[in-house]
């Protein structure tokens, strides 16, 4: 980007600022005054009832809005000339605004999701972030700030000579992580990769996001070696990796397997496996401080100073009972007179505890993820993508082997490569949804050169290189056949439906829709297919997710549908008596039924007696006992 002269000569206030930020660091916030803080620092304190702790910063009532207004008009459009795939997979790329997709998906995947991993523009001065589109909001606040710019372009470059710097980075990421938060289980954790530059605001909003008592850690992760940054002699190594849990109560994170090599069971122990254990714990009352004496020898063992035995005199019986305690027949002076056993099985797990520095080794750098990336893609199309390793660790420590993991800011898809890498060492079943703006690669890059036209395109086809390549280096394992490396691409795209009151008839098609029958006209908007209008639908039901099966019913007709053996989708433009009965045998016994209201004509008598056919051939085939089911029109 050229450096242009500028054309003010100078400006006094801007000048005035900068002095006084210097002087009051705390009293200038995004270029703007605090004037309150300022008379606070000037020693005019006043006395303020409604003082609390809380991070705020212009724009938030509208961020918090956002996050709490519903996506209206739009959709996701199933793509399946770029799946792969697609009959079988359980995963998903979705392209997209990520805050519109989030909402999208939050009927389907309402506290599904196990692990979220994001990894955010930093705000370092040259990052683009995403500006929301608040038109929607305008007549509550004649603020301009969220507004798209006359192009529609979701990307804006948030440069630190901008006067709402953190204002605009943080209006991007609240509303983001407020609908994220929906999507996760009660078990579900977030992992966010985040550098200095807004690691503190991000622990603020998390902390009123998902509350500050469901703070998990922070780990250090090293990204480089050397650094000149800021000029100050600092030499900066490392990033955060932040992590809150929906509920902490319910999470409990492992990091690597427990080295079992100490453990044995020489004495034939029926509880298996054991080691010798400190009997002492550093807390505890007189109760807990007694004489053990050893029938054998006669020594009298007592916990070491400062300390008190981990269990009762009561308890104490207990353990010499089943054996946990035994007795030594021969020992040393110095040596304790018993032997305290803790077995295998009774360990909370198999593995340890996430360390904070687990991933400060070299392998963890920026580095061996542009390499990765390069010998995979045969180029480097995509800067700095974090590592294999790091990211298959994070959802190996968080995740089951049938969870669902969310990246809502894929870029090159490392999380979605990560998940098969995993299914294939472990045999695991874990699903991914990836979500990416289709941002456009400069015309220079290598990337597009190559012929990946924006970020999402590079992430699909990382996907698929690395599914076939996974596959290839896995070859022997058993379950090497059933790995799942396929996905189902989504666009977010208008809605299909004309959802509106407007009243349309043959005279009103417009040329653009001419090619469509008047009734379809009248329902759907144009480029519309039955298949984009199921899935519309489906979106709208709760706990169906976007990869359940969608059958064609051709015995009932050309456009009758069912998803996930539970919702039939009618879309025939008339409706018959032949067509009612086929539903009302259909088995597996759908749930719900929806067919259009244009199908009827306008007729309610006819309505009202295919909806009686309809009650009494499901009693029928249902040999007289009642099916709880619902019918909805479109």
């Amino acid at each position: 980007m050229e450096n242009k002269v500028s054309k003010e000569i100078f400006n006094p206030v801007q000048d005035n600022i900068k002095k006084l930020a210097e002087l009051f660091p705390a009293v200038v916030k995004d270029g703007q005054v605090d004037f309150e803080a300022l008379k606070q620092e000037l020693g005019q304190v006043e006395e303020v009832g409604k003082e609390k702790y809380e991070l705020t910063w212009p724009g938030k009532t509208l961020a918090k809005q956002l996050a709490l207004t519903d996506v209206v008009g739009k959709t996701l459009k199933y793509v399946p000339e770029e799946s792969k795939n697609p009959d079988t997979t359980e995963n998903l790329y979705i392209e997209g605004d990520n805050l519109e997709v989030l909402k999208l998906l939050r009927n389907s995947y309402y506290g599904k999701i196990k692990m979220i991993y994001i990894d955010p523009p930093y705000n370092t001065g040259n990052d683009f972030i995403y500006k929301d589109d608040f038109k929607k909001l305008k007549e509550e606040s004649d603020k301009e700030e969220g507004e798209l710019d006359e192009n529609g372009e979701r990307l804006i470059k948030n440069q630190r000579s901008s006067a709402r710097f953190h204002s605009n980075w943080l209006n991007m990421m609240y509303p983001r992580l407020k609908v994220a938060k929906d999507l996760l289980s009660d078990d579900g954790v977030i992992f966010i990769s985040i550098d200095d530059n807004e690691v503190a605001n991000l622990r603020k909003i998390c902390d009123e996001i998902f509350g500050e008592e469901n703070f998990v850690g922070e780990i250090i992760r090293k990204t480089k070696s050397m650094t000149g940054d800021k000029n100050t002699g600092f030499n900066l190594q490392h990033e955060s990796l932040v992590c809150y849990a929906k509920i902490i109560e319910n999470v409990f994170l492992e990091g690597e397997e427990k080295d079992f090599d100490a453990y044995d069971n020489p004495d034939n122990d029926p509880n298996g496996d054991w080691v010798s254990a400190d009997p002492s714990a550093k807390s505890g009352g007189p109760s807990l401080y007694f004489e053990i004496i050893n029938p054998y020898t006669g020594k009298i063992d007592l916990p070491p100073k400062g300390r008190y035995w981990a269990f009762s005199k009561e308890t104490l019986s207990e353990y010499i009972k089943n054996g946990k305690i035994v007795f030594k027949k021969r020992h040393s002076n110095n040596e304790r007179g018993f032997i305290f056993k803790r077995y295998k099985n009774e360990l909370k797990s198999y593995r340890n505890p996430v360390n904070s520095l687990d991933f400060v080794e070299n392998s963890y750098m920026n580095q061996n993820g542009t390499k990765e990336l390069r010998e995979l893609m045969k180029g480097e199309f995509f800067p700095n993508p974090k590592p294999l390793n790091f990211i298959k660790k994070v959802i190996f420590y968080s995740t089951s082997k049938d969870s669902i993991i969310l990246d809502f800011f894929s870029g090159s898809a490392t999380t979605a490569h990560a998940v098969m890498q995993l299914n294939a060492e472990d045999g695991g079943k874990r699903k991914f949804i990836m979500v990416q703006l289709p941002e456009p690669c400069p015309e220079d890059s290598e990337a597009y050169k190559a012929g990946f036209k924006t970020i999402a395109d590079i992430g699909k086809e990382r996907i698929r290189r690395a599914g076939e390549k996974i596959k290839e280096e896995f070859k022997d394992k058993e379950w090497i056949d059933d790995l799942d490396i396929g996905f189902k691409v989504f666009k977010v795209a208008e809605t299909n439906i004309r959802w509106n009151d407007e009243v349309f008839d043959g005279e009103q098609i417009t040329l653009s829709e001419s090619a469509l029958s008047v009734k379809d006209a009248l329902d759907f908007n144009p480029g519309f297919t039955d298949i984009d209008v199921v899935y519309e639908i489906m979106l709208s039901h709760r706990d169906f997710p976007l990869t359940s099966k969608i059958e064609k019913l051709t015995n009932i007709g050309n456009r009758t549908y069912m998803f996930a053996d539970s919702v039939v989708v009618c879309l025939e433009e008339t409706i018959t008596s032949d067509i009612v009965d086929k539903i009302a045998s259909l088995e597996p016994k759908p749930i719900k039924i929806i067919f259009r209201d244009s199908a009827f004509d306008d007729d309610i008598s006819l309505k009202l007696n295919i909806l009686h056919r309809l009650d009494t051939q499901i009693k029928l085939f249902n040999q007289g006992k009642d099916q709880t089911y619902r019918v909805e029109f479109i």
